[in-house]
């Protein structure tokens, strides 16, 4: 084995160090407890599913899933996300009385990477899927327990781009005419190339007036006004249902009080295809990326033979990590340096201290081969060194 391919990873994977570990351990243990303080209950689904099934309905490009074999010839992958796995679990064993579920999750989600970039093929999220409820009161609450859940986690400086997907469909129709020609500009917002979308609109071979309605389009974001202007650039009253909605969103996350956290974008869409309604984003401080994204879903579970309603998100714990800062403070750390003669007199202390809730690390000096390197790492040392009952704090 060469020296180079020793000590590197598959692309697009990435190690965890101690100090990052402990910073997302706290802060997903904090957003598992608001969304279980929100009645959500957690599962877990195996990391492995049928290519056919779960890896079909995931939505996820055929190129980014890591697929393999197994004994019997049936083509595998790993999960690319958590929705599809959930819908197949629900479909499947949850949904007998027809009553909404709460269901959630932390897991790995894993998503191949055709060349570096900086990208992880192998990230952490955390998230919720309400199954079972059509209504736009569970559009809200998942909005709601997202901006809740970044709170418990220690983010204020972030917001939610809200759209709607039908809105998006619809209006290209209209005006498109084609389902290729609706795609192919629904690419440039997936993209965000405005500038592209504005040239490719310029070279349509439509009316003056047709063009101006898609480059109107663009402008619809903010807060209510963008509804009015949404409802001016419909015809037919065709798409009416999707602005209708989006104004019910509105007035719902004003009655959970964090409508200052929202802000409408009509032109946003998703390369999940499953998404059926109310989509959106979150993006916090510098980080370029979404840190999380949701929206409704009314039709995946049809691929596993149910129909019913559901609408979830998912946290990317990576980025929101990048969000707050990475690292956080680390908890003081005792070290108790102890001879082999005071060993039980070490072991006896250390106990005591855990139990009171300090974190204690024991060290037998006879393996420490830099005592300056060593007591450096610890926040406070106690030396249990040579004859019994003397004690030197440092």
């Amino acid at each position: 084995m060469s020296r180079l391919f020793m000590f590197e990873k598959p692309l697009g994977m990435r190690d965890t160090l101690p100090e990052i570990y402990e910073t997302k351990s706290r802060v997903r243990s904090s957003i598992e407890e608001e969304m279980k303080s929100w009645g959500y209950q957690f599962m877990e689904t195996p990391a492995l599913e049928y290519y056919e099934t779960v890896g079909s309905a995931s939505a996820t490009l055929d190129q980014q899933l890591f697929k393999l074999l197994d004994q019997q010839g049936h083509t595998l992958v790993l999960r690319p996300d958590m929705t599809a796995p959930i819908a197949r679990v629900a479909a499947s064993r949850l949904l007998k009385e027809d009553l909404p579920l709460r269901l959630a999750y932390s897991a790995n989600v894993y998503r191949a990477q055709q060349r570096e970039g900086g990208r992880p093929a192998e990230f952490e999220q955390i998230g919720v899927e309400l199954i079972g409820d059509d209504s736009i009161s569970a559009d809200g609450e998942g909005l709601a327990l997202l901006i809740s859940s970044l709170k418990k986690a220690g983010l204020e400086d972030f917001q939610l781009s809200v759209g709607h997907i039908g809105f998006v469909q619809e209006f290209f129709r209209q005006v498109l005419g084609t389902e290729e020609r609706a795609n192919e500009l629904t690419r440039f917002l997936y993209e965000k190339n405005y500038v592209g979308y504005r040239e490719h609109v310029k070279n349509l071979p439509l009316s003056s007036i047709d063009k101006q309605r898609l480059l109107d389009f663009l402008q619809l974001r903010g807060g209510r006004e963008a509804i009015e202007q949404a409802f001016s650039l419909i015809e037919n009253n065709k798409g009416r249902e999707a602005i209708v909605q989006l104004e019910r969103l509105w007035d719902t996350m004003a009655d959970f009080g964090e409508g200052e956290k929202i802000k409408l974008d009509l032109t946003l869409v998703s390369h999940m295809s499953y998404y059926t309604g109310i989509l959106f984003e979150v993006y916090a401080g510098n980080v370029g990326f979404p840190i999380g994204n949701g929206g409704r879903y009314d039709l995946l579970l049809k691929k596993f033979g149910k129909s019913s309603g559901a609408t979830g998100f998912a946290i990317r714990l990576d980025r929101l990590l990048e969000a707050l800062g990475g690292a956080g403070e680390k908890e003081p750390l005792h070290c108790i340096i102890f001879s082999s003669e005071r060993r039980r007199e070490a072991y006896e202390k250390a106990k005591v201290m855990r139990k009171s809730g300090i974190k204690a690390v024991l060290q037998d000096i006879s393996g420490v081969k830099n005592l300056d390197a060593c007591t450096s790492q610890y926040d406070d040392i106690t030396f249990l060194v040579g004859k019994a009952g003397k004690e030197e704090q440092q």
